[in-house]
């Protein structure tokens, strides 16, 4: 089983659906991430929060396994994000986003974090991606990162760098046509993937995940659910079921890349069935595999 080392966000968040909404509650991709993939394999979490930040979260990540180490109290607020929904839940309208902290984040590896075998770069800056690996003590085994139409469209030299490093990127399929400058997906992912990443995944919310690998397509549905009330973090949870199920294998060939996308789908759908990470305090081993046999049976053509 290989650590897995994340680095990101750890925020509060204020979230408004059609079902309800909360008000500074437990969000940021490196919580989703590391919360999901803790259910198969040490993870290990680099961020920073404020003097703000309720010990009850910290205790949460902790009774998880999840290792803090990394995790620094900066002086002022935790990042704050707060966003509202409408009725398809596709895509989140932000009302307000205050960094505090995060704002003057700098990742700093600890010599036990510099060796991780696996490492997923949330969604930051790719100049502060880019300086992750620099610190790493080796080329690690896996690099996979996630990023976003505000880097895509002002940072995208220093993002096409980090992607160059990397093997494996989880991005939507807005961002997928944008950083491609491509209308139609698949071509968008062969472009993508001419950058650097063997893996291209990209996320498709309600219609599932696509991903290529060394240029080889497969694709799985998003899991049939009846109630879906907040989607905030399904990207990253999925991304933290996906990686954690690579690096609790310690494989990443091409038929441990499938099964991989179909625990990160499975995670997801677990998220969006509650707010922040509600849904996902309430999960067992039985409950991952239920609906991991659930997905097969989706997507099984043969009875």
């Amino acid at each position: 089983m290989g650590d897995l080392l994340v680095v990101g966000s750890v925020a509060l968040d204020s979230v408004e659906t059609p079902f309800g909404k909360v008000h500074d509650v437990l969000g940021g991709s490196a919580t989703y991430f590391s919360y999901a993939a803790s259910f198969f394999t040490q993870v290990r979490l680099v961020a920073t929060v404020g003097e703000d930040f309720p010990e009850a979260h910290l205790r949460l990540l902790q009774d998880r396994g999840v290792d803090l180490d990394g995790l620094t109290t900066s002086r002022g607020r935790t990042f704050r994000w707060a966003g509202q929904y409408s009725y398809d839940l596709n895509e989140a309208k932000t009302l307000d986003t205050q960094l505090n902290v995060f704002a003057d984040f700098r990742p700093s590896l600890g010599d036990g974090l510099r060796r991780a075998p696996f490492v997923f770069l949330a969604n930051i800056d790719p100049e502060l991606q880019l300086d992750v690996l620099r610190q790493m003590e080796a080329r690690p085994r896996l690099v996979a990162l996630d990023t976003m139409n505000f880097w895509i469209q002002g940072k995208q030299e220093a993002l096409r760098r980090v992607l160059a490093e990397s093997d494996v990127v989880t991005i939507n399929d807005a961002e997928a046509r944008q950083l491609a400058s491509e209308p139609n997906l698949v071509r968008a992912a062969r472009a993508i993937a001419a950058i650097g990443p063997r893996t291209v995944v990209v996320k498709r919310g309600e219609y599932g995940a696509l991903m290529m690998t060394d240029g080889a397509f497969f694709f799985v549905p998003a899991y049939p659910l009846e109630s879906v009330y907040d989607p905030t973090g399904a990207g990253d949870t999925f991304a933290g079921g996906f990686m954690g199920y690579l690096a609790a294998q310690e494989r990443t060939d091409a038929a441990a890349m499938r099964r991989a996308l179909v625990y990160g789908s499975v995670m997801a759908s677990f998220t969006v069935e509650d707010f922040s990470l509600k849904r996902l305090t309430r999960l067992g081993p039985a409950d991952i595999a239920d609906r991991y046999a659930a997905f097969h049976d989706l997507i099984r053509l043969e009875q």
